[in-house]
């Protein structure tokens, strides 16, 4: 029997983790019928059946559920024994994948990249921007960046900078034809700009005071599914939006917005950098880490925060999980 090859290993851990040959062979960087023969290679050599497929799924059989047992650790020991030896500033290697929404891409574009491509110029840092939230495991990310009540349980979350608010805001053209809401229920008497979440799914508006919790899916004609173009919706004097305060602030700095159901609107955690507790930390992302606490207050000063102006109805981040 020949003796199973580490890229052999590797190709089954990958097939195992992410489910699915296509999704395995992107992570690799390999065509899918090279992973494909990879995988028949050693399944013959040891003799067994790793894999229960078909043309919708991948699973593992009882034999591959024992071997990915044993080989996470080995190879968690083995990537860290290779890391600690090529680990140092400016001789790092591989690829680190990072997801996020466009604002948090955004904010790493300007503050944290620069500087760790150019202590890092080994590594090849992958930057996925997409309005939906993804599995990071099963798509084969590294770490992902989401508003802090977005990130799922069992993650590492590490802020990256302070609190922000969602917040209701229509135009003094639009107010100036109906009374401003004062509890969120009177927005049923408005017209909203709703919103369609990347999911498909239409988001509905969630407000809180004094442990009160509203969820309201508010009525209008026109649905958007975008932020910024909610805001210009708004300014438009096409009905109320609600958005997270940083899309809005220039447009309330100015008067062509005011903001209305503000006691309504508190700050929730901001966008956080996650990734999983229970793994070893890839040496890039533990790079990556270090290089956002040594320019922490430059990115917190650049990350979406900015108070909320208080508003004076004047007459003439993304839903919450997906942001």
């Amino acid at each position: 029997m020949s003796k199973p090859t580490l890229s052999d290993l590797r190709a089954f851990i990958a097939v195992a983790e992410h489910r699915s040959f296509r999704r395995a062979a992107d992570f690799l960087g390999i065509a899918r019928p090279s992973l494909s023969h990879a995988i028949r290679g050693l399944e013959d050599s040891l003799g067994v059946r790793l894999f229960h497929r078909t043309t919708r799924s991948v699973a593992l059989t009882e034999a591959g559920t024992r071997l990915l047992g044993r080989l996470d650790p080995l190879m968690h020991d083995l990537d860290a024994a290779l890391e600690d030896v090529t680990g140092e500033q400016g001789h790092l290697q591989g690829q680190l994948r990072i997801n996020g929404n466009d604002v948090a891409i955004r904010l790493l574009l300007r503050t944290v990249v620069p500087e760790f491509l150019a202590r890092y110029p080994g590594v090849d840092l992958d930057l996925v921007a997409e309005g939906r939230l993804v599995d990071i495991v099963e798509q084969g990310f590294d770490a992902g960046i989401r508003l802090g009540e977005a990130v799922p349980k069992d993650m590492v979350a590490i802020p990256l900078g302070p609190d922000i608010r969602f917040l209701a805001v229509a135009s003094p053209r639009y107010l100036a034809q109906r009374p401003a809401p004062e509890v969120p229920d009177a927005l049923t008497q408005h017209q909203c700009i709703r919103q369609r979440l990347p999911s498909g799914k239409r988001y509905r508006w969630e407000f809180s005071k004094r442990g009160q919790t509203v969820e309201i899916d508010v009525p209008g004609t026109l649905t958007l599914d975008s932020n910024s173009l909610m805001v210009e919706a708004a300014i438009g004097g096409l009905g109320v939006a609600y958005v997270p305060e940083p899309y809005a602030h220039a447009a309330l700095d100015d008067g062509r917005l005011v903001s209305v159901l503000e006691d309504w609107c508190p700050r929730i955690p901001g966008l956080s950098l996650y990734f999983p507790g229970n793994r070893h930390m890839p040496a890039g992302l533990r790079a990556f880490i270090d290089t956002i606490q040594a320019l922490r207050s430059q990115v917190e000063e650049l990350a979406p925060s900015k108070p909320l102006r208080k508003s004076t109805p004047a007459v003439p981040p993304h839903p919450k999980g997906e942001r």
